[in-house]
């Protein structure tokens, strides 16, 4: 098959594109491969080639339109600034519904792939960048509003809070019973309180909780334990 026309060429791609998330949707990042884009879409494997050379490209495209998917998705609005601003950006990224689970197990599955190509691991490596620093104005602003001490490093607590956010995504997407939606939310609450100490940047009059391992910010109630 001859390649598209110019003019046909952005139209082509946009199905392209949305083949190629059918498969991902369906198949994950195991079963993403150019015959399978060529299936979804009725076509020839060889018309694929104009778009993708390589399976490479065909990932690295999977990966953008992955990218792109989870910034337009639907967000919480921060109810603050700093730390509550921070607690919505980690509920954001958990599987709390059918579509951000299915999101975060299409990116679980492009991990394996990733691992295994230098260049596409160099890729990953700049989105998870992107995602700490999208995390660290937040925690300036926590700490100018004397949420968090003065003191603190911010860049170590992005860095600690995409970990800790991540593996709870992991957890819930393998052990769904043990992580509902409930207790994600409640450790979430727990890590933000836990960010949040005494000392010269605490604000005056700031609620403290009373546990005997330390004495943390409140500033989010402990919902109850999920019922059994």
């Amino acid at each position: 098959m001859p390649p598209p026309a110019p003019g046909d060429h952005e139209a082509r791609r946009k199905d392209v594109s949305e083949a190629v998330w059918r498969v991902l949707a369906a198949k994950g990042f195991g079963g993403l491969t150019l015959r399978a884009v060529a299936a979804a879409m009725g076509v020839s494997t060889g018309m694929l080639t104009h778009y993708f050379p390589s399976k490479r490209a065909l990932v690295t495209h999977a990966l953008d339109l992955l990218e792109q998917d989870t910034a337009g998705r639907p967000r919480r609005t921060p109810p603050a600034a700093g730390l509550p601003t921070v607690r919505a950006m980690l509920l954001n990224i958990l599987p709390l519904t059918p579509a951000d689970t299915a999101r975060n197990r299409i990116w679980v599955s492009s991990w394996d792939l990733s691992l295994a190509d230098e260049t596409l691991a160099a890729q990953q490596g700049d989105r998870y960048t992107r995602l700490r620093d999208g995390f660290r104005p937040h925690l300036d602003a926590a700490r100018g509003l004397g949420q968090i001490q003065s003191h603190a490093d911010t860049g170590q607590l992005a860095a600690a809070a995409v970990a800790f956010v991540h593996g709870l995504v992991v957890q819930a997407l393998f052990d769904p019973e043990r992580f509902p939606e409930a207790v994600q939310i409640a450790m979430v609450d727990g890590f933000v309180a836990r960010l949040a100490g005494p000392g010269p940047g605490t604000a005056p009059g700031a609620p403290r909780d009373t546990s005997p391992d330390g004495d943390h910010l409140q500033l989010f109630p402990t919902p109850p334990p999920p019922a059994v």
